[in-house]
C-alpha cells in the first residue's frame, strides 16, 4: 500500500520527506510527481512503508501537521483510475445533440 501525501512545498526533496516518515518506520520508497512540461514538483507524493502498521501510525500522526510553511494532507493513496486514451467516456465521440449514440 502507499500513502499519498498532499500540500507539499514546491521546494520538497525525497530525501525531506523520507527523514519527516522514517520517524513512523521503515520508508521503502518516496515518489515526488514533477510537471511534464516544467519539471517542477507538483505538489504531492507518495510514500510507502515496510509494514501496514508503519503507514498507519504515520497517518494518523502527520495528517494535518504543519511542515515547510504548509499544513499536509496524509491518506492512504487510492488506486489510480483508469483513463482512456481519448479522455472522454465515449471514445472521443462528439455528441451531436440528440442524446442518442451509435455503437
Amino acid at each position: 500500500m502507499s500513502i499519498y501525501v498532499g500540500n507539499l512545498s514546491y521546494d520538497v526533496l525525497s530525501d525531506d520527506l523520507s527523514a519527516v516518515f522514517a520517524e513512523y518506520g521503515s520508508v521503502k520508497r518516496v515518489q515526488i510527481p514533477t510537471d511534464r512540461e516544467t519539471g517542477r514538483v507538483r505538489g504531492f507524493a507518495f510514500v510507502e512503508m515496510d509494514t501496514e502498521a508503519e503507514e498507519t501510525k504515520a497517518i494518523e500522526a502527520l495528517d494535518g501537521a504543519e511542515w515547510m510553511g504548509r499544513d499536509m494532507k496524509v491518506n492512504k493513496a487510492k488506486p489510480r483510475e483508469e483513463r482512456g486514451s481519448f479522455g472522454g467516456g465515449d471514445g472521443g465521440r462528439r455528441g451531436n445533440g440528440n442524446f442518442s449514440r451509435r455503437y
